[in-house]
């Protein structure tokens, strides 16, 4: 079943893009908002004068800086100009400075919404904030001001106005300054709201030197399951589960070491799309109405029209996007059978049932052995599942449950540890 082994390097922005993208999906109120204020903030800072590597990581920043607003309220309340909660901040901060890349963005991100009060907000709870955490906030305030629905060059007057009126209060004055600046060129606010805008950041990004090689890509995957799971308690472990899974049973079937880590690689990312799916859809343990369940089942469209933009991870990208494709073709949302459908692919949708019957839920207990045994064996009679790799998993299942608690055990505790740092009042 082994597939030709692949050397991955994959620019940093790109994968940063990709999971702006996802976060953005969850509604149409804020499609693009993320790499909006990533070109307001990192324009503001080449008008500062900032380093290329400056202006670089606040473009980051700016594309990841809302990723800790997972459910639609907390989406929808940032673009209340005047009442932005500073929790999603927080949480965004604890997301992502696990990964070392983003440890100085992530302490951007931290205080992107601390208002200056007169100087008072170059500190907060006696830790300093950066400066790139007030450039944050303003181009994150300025973008919700912008109404997309009208002409952009209409809308200057008042926008800079209302700018100008906090200036000292909610910004700090000279980032004002260098605003009213930029604010004068009509090409900056048509750039702002152009719809080709990934252009415009690729093009700024082309300096960033930071390429992800398989282990890099492999650290960062794992930091998206984090921000995908870890949106509800219902389904905080089971992106790790199926990670760990799809490994074991790559392995078992013949995938050679580096095919079996770009298979957890794609466990991480294979429900990328469910950032789409509002948390309050996923923390409903009773069966979903009919409305619901056509909104999840687009999940796996868009995790694999994301992961699409890179063709780096084209084969990463099947494994992870049809695994509720099935081989008799009832599947979705492709409808792929048969042969259309990879050994990675196949693999996947066994791990990602095995996992989802066998993990334990707030709800429900996972199924014992037995049980879970005899559900698979159905789905493989049925054609929905290779009966092939069933049966692989049939011989070993011991050593896949083994790696599959395992590997939820430390995603449970990172959990409760990101729970309880989280509603720590600050």
């Amino acid at each position: 079943m082994a597939q030709e082994d692949g050397k991955l390097s994959i620019p940093l922005f790109d994968m940063i893009l990709c999971l702006s993208n996802a976060i953005d999906l969850i509604s149409p109120a804020v499609v693009n908002h993320h790499k909006h204020v990533a070109y307001i903030a990192s324009s503001l800072s080449t008008e500062l004068g900032f380093t290329e590597e400056e202006q670089i990581q606040l473009m980051m920043a700016g594309a990841l800086h809302d990723t800790g607003a997972l459910s639609l309220k907390e989406r929808l309340d940032i673009f209340h100009f005047e009442e932005a909660s500073q929790g999603h901040a927080e949480a965004g901060y604890l997301l992502l400075e696990p990964f070392e890349p983003f440890s100085k963005i992530a302490t951007m991100i931290r205080y992107h919404h601390v208002p200056w009060k007169e100087g008072q907000g170059s500190e907060s709870n006696g830790e300093p904030v950066p400066i790139g955490s007030h450039i944050l906030h303003l181009a994150d305030r300025v973008d919700v001001l912008i109404n997309k629905r009208e002409d952009v060059l209409g809308q200057v007057e008042e926008i800079c106005k209302k700018i100008e009126n906090r200036s000292g209060t909610i910004f700090m004055p000279e980032l004002v300054r260098a605003f009213m600046r930029l604010a004068g060129k009509e090409s900056f606010w048509l750039d702002t709201v152009f719809p080709l805008i990934d252009q415009i950041l690729a093009k700024k990004a082309s300096a960033a030197t930071i390429e992800l090689d398989t282990e890099g890509l492999l650290s960062l995957s794992k930091l998206f399951s984090r921000i995908i799971d870890f949106r509800s308690r219902f389904t905080a472990v089971h992106s790790s589960g199926v990670a760990a899974s799809a490994e074991t049973l790559a392995g078992l079937c013949g995938f050679s070491e580096q095919q079996c880590r770009m298979m957890r690689m794609a466990g991480y990312l294979h429900d990328l799309g469910k950032l789409a799916v509002p948390a309050e859809i996923l923390e409903r343990p009773a069966k979903l109405k009919e409305d619901d369940f056509r909104i999840i089942k687009s999940h796996t469209f868009y995790t694999y029209r994301i992961l699409n933009t890179i063709s780096a991870l084209d084969v990463i990208n099947a494994w992870a996007s049809f695994h509720h494709e099935r081989l008799e073709g009832e599947g979705y949302p492709f409808h792929y059978k048969d042969k259309e459908l990879s050994p990675g692919s196949r693999i996947m949708s066994v791990a990602d049932v095995f996992t989802a019957i066998t993990e334990d839920r707030p709800y429900r207990r996972g199924m014992a052995k037995e049980e879970a045994l005899q559900v698979l064996h159905q789905m493989a009679e049925t054609r929905k599942l290779d009966s092939e790799i069933v049966s692989t998993l049939r011989v070993h299942y011991n050593e896949i449950n083994s790696d599959r608690m395992a590997a939820q055990a430390v995603a449970s505790k990172e959990y409760e540890e990101y729970s309880r740092q989280r509603s720590k009042p600050r």
